[in-house]
């Protein structure tokens, strides 16, 4: 098989949570740990930093990569899911894996991945450790797929984990409430091992505290030293920050190309990490802080993220697929300058959409439609279910005709946002 036969074995056999939801989704990391001994436990030959977290933990473990990799580290990058290409989901200082190691791993493997009943996400994991040891990397930033506690990542003994926030999202797998899910998200939490949690909430700190207190692990909580605030920006790509710690300035005017203010609290929870990664013997000084928040794109490759498509009209692109994230998301839209507000909107079905639609403008142009995956909600219902919420337009079935007919209405001083749905955003980009 060939590499496009390979990822359509992976695709098609082996089930997928993006894809198919509840069915890829197990109980325990059995078959992990066999995986993992199968490999000769390779995520013990490099060091580990694991992030999690709901919103936040894709941004914070690129810009974390950029930044290792501007000062030296050999770095592995573990990322899920991919927007254009599955091999996106591992790369090395910024290169993605090679296709012929992906092609001989699964031909090597595929019948043990068979016996076992291997998922997807399973075997994507035991792929990246084992590309990892091969390449004698020095460090790898590992983002957890899905909850923590169960999640085919945490086979890691990491030098520190990160979770950046908690909110409510999938909660059909993690539970109802903050408290539940911030319990699988602390699963990460590792005994004697430091953890960096990104933001305070009065309903989760406890849980937290809880759970690294069991461990001995020290905690952090980088919002209640770190003030990041966005400045007005020099360039549409450009994003700029003033930054105190403990109410005195440290960075006056920090630069990144991630742009869209919610990366304000992703850069604290970053810089909170880099504090931490430096007391255990890294060495990430203020240059490496600075080139590599500067260059993140650069050095990684992130996609998604505030991601402009064009202009006149400006067409914006993000992940956010959560409430918390399109709440900031929207707020930051409605403070800009554009004469009007178009949406090209698309859902998985399990989404709470009675919590997420009623945060979109009324007075804004729709254009409802779908990404080319079973788990996606038809178009119909989402424009039936958003007309209840006053949220008017039309519905299409394919992604590419809706985005079309957005550009078509729209006039050169409106803005269209493409969200709602990461594979959505996957196949405008």
């Amino acid at each position: 098989m060939n590499y496009e036969e390979i990822l359509d074995w992976m695709y098609r056999q082996i089930p997928m949570y993006q894809r198919e939801g509840k069915a890829a989704y197990k109980i325990d990391l059995e078959t992990t740990e066999k995986l993992d001994a199968r490999f000769g436990h390779p995520h013990k030959h490099f060091k580990t930093i694991h992030v999690g977290g709901t919103n936040g933990k894709g941004s914070v473990s690129h810009i974390l990569a950029s930044v290792l990799q501007t000062a030296g580290y050999k770095t592995g990058l573990y990322t899920s899911p991919h927007l254009k290409d599955f091999r996106e989901r591992i790369r090395v200082n910024g290169k993605v894996i090679e296709k012929d190691f992906v092609v001989d791993f699964i031909r090597e493997n595929g019948d043990y991945f068979e016996q076992v009943r291997s998922s997807f996400f399973e075997m994507t994991v035991a792929m990246a450790f084992q590309y990892f040891k091969e390449q004698k990397i020095d460090v790898a930033v590992v983002e957890v797929g899905l909850g923590g506690r169960l999640d085919s990542t945490n086979i890691v003994d990491p030098d520190l984990s990160v979770i950046t926030n908690i909110s409510l999202d999938h909660t059909r797998f993690l539970g109802h409430t903050l408290e539940a899910i911030a319990g699988e998200k602390a699963g990460i939490i590792k005994p004697d091992s430091p953890v960096v949690i990104g933001e305070t909430h009065p309903f989760t700190s406890a849980v937290f505290k809880a759970r690294a207190e069991e461990c001995s692990a020290p905690i952090y909580f980088a919002d209640q030293e770190y003030k990041v605030e966005p400045m007005v920006k020099e360039k549409p790509e450009i994003a700029i920050y003033r930054v105190s710690r403990e109410e005195k300035p440290l960075f006056e005017k920090l630069r990144t190309d991630l742009t869209g203010s919610y990366q304000s609290k992703n850069i604290a929870t970053v810089l909170k990490s880099i504090d931490v990664l430096n007391s255990l013997g890294y060495d990430l000084n203020r240059k490496s802080v600075l080139e590599g928040l500067a260059h993140v794109k650069h050095n990684t490759s992130l996609l998604g993220r505030w991601h402009i498509l064009g202009q006149s009209p400006l067409i914006i692109c993000d992940t956010a697929h959560n409430e918390a994230g399109l709440e900031w998301n929207l707020r930051e839209l409605k403070s800009m300058d554009v004469e009007n507000l178009h949406f090209v909107l698309g859902f998985v079905n399990d989404k709470d959409l009675d919590a997420i639609l009623p945060l979109f403008p009324r007075s804004a142009k729709y254009y409802f439609t779908r990404a080319d995956i079973p788990r996606a909600l038809k178009e119909q219902e989402l424009k039936t279910k958003a007309a209840a919420y006053g949220l008017t337009g039309d519905a299409y079935f394919a992604s590419a005709e809706a985005l079309q007919e957005a550009k078509r209405q729209a006039q050169s001083g409106d803005l269209i946002y493409v969200g709602g749905s990461t594979f959505l955003v996957s196949e405008v980009i």
